[in-house]
């Protein structure tokens, strides 16, 4: 590879080279910049307030839950929320769980720090889609995308 030809090659190989190595070196914070971008995260003083502003705010979340705090996926159907509720119980249409190793079968992909870490494994409820855990009067609840559609393709098919 003399002359100009392989002056060329070896500029076109060592640039691929440094893109690979740039990508590497940039991937964890590529990523995180990609999930980011496919989030929206909103604050409410009331629940009525955030069923008011947002459609995708579950139905069953009281109007008078205080201190909404929301976390969803533009491109699916992952969801967090924490919510005071006033009367310290599960809202109203939801279903009591009982505590079981393994009874948090819809796992969390997003994080906010407001959702604690391992609060999944104090699954107290079931609203709607959403996996919830009550500790006195601050609820929990989460929605992972790929367990919603697959119930809902089940609920499609005849029986």
């Amino acid at each position: 590879m003399n002359g100009i030809a392989g002056k060329i090659a070896i500029g076109v190989v060592g640039t691929g080279m440094a893109a690979a190595v740039a990508t590497v070196a940039v991937g964890p914070r590529v990523a995180e910049w990609y999930d980011g971008r496919h989030q929206e995260q909103a604050s409410y003083a009331s629940g009525s307030e955030a069923k008011a502003d947002r459609r995708s705010m579950p139905t069953w979340l009281p109007d008078n839950a205080s201190s909404v705090r929301y976390l969803m996926s533009t491109t699916g159907d992952d969801r967090l929320l924490r919510a005071t509720v006033p009367e310290g119980r599960l809202p109203a249409g939801c279903t009591t769980t009982a505590t079981t190793k393994g009874n948090h079968l819809a796992p969390v992909t997003l994080k906010a720090g407001w959702f604690p870490e391992g609060i999944t494994s104090k699954v107290t409820g079931s609203c709607g889609h959403y996996k919830v855990t009550l500790t006195g009067n601050q609820l929990y609840a989460w929605q992972d995308g790929a367990a919603v559609q697959a119930a809902l393709r089940a609920e499609r098919l005849p029986r």
